[in-house]
């Protein structure tokens, strides 16, 4: 049902021209950088999320503890340091822990 009105309106902006304007049209859609490195259960909902303009939340993670080590980096007091170790320390355990269940769920 959903595919038949996908269909239709791909007909009607076919014969409207508009679909000819696209810049890609006719041509063969480029892959992703790393599509094929991502697990095949993973793919779509990672497209979406690109296309909505959102990261999954492992990639703000990642984010976050390289922000985290640069902090850590920079810092010159030994207390706030040790504050940030712990910091990237308990970061660095959601990620492990999120990566694991991914992978003892098949999607990863």
């Amino acid at each position: 049902m959903q595919d038949d009105e996908i269909a239709r309106h791909l007909q009607d902006a076919l014969k409207s021209g508009e679909l000819k304007l696209a810049e890609s049209f006719g041509k063969p859609l480029q892959e992703d950088a790393g599509w094929a490195a991502t697990p095949d259960g993973l793919r779509m909902p990672f497209k979406v999320l690109k296309n909505a303009g959102m990261a999954p939340p492992e990639v703000e993670l990642f984010h976050r503890r390289a922000a985290l080590q640069a902090e850590i980096a920079q810092c010159a007091d030994e207390t706030q340091r040790q504050s940030l170790m712990r910091e990237l320390s308990d970061l660095q355990q959601s990620i492990a822990l999120r990566l694991d269940a991914l992978r003892s769920s098949g999607r990863l």
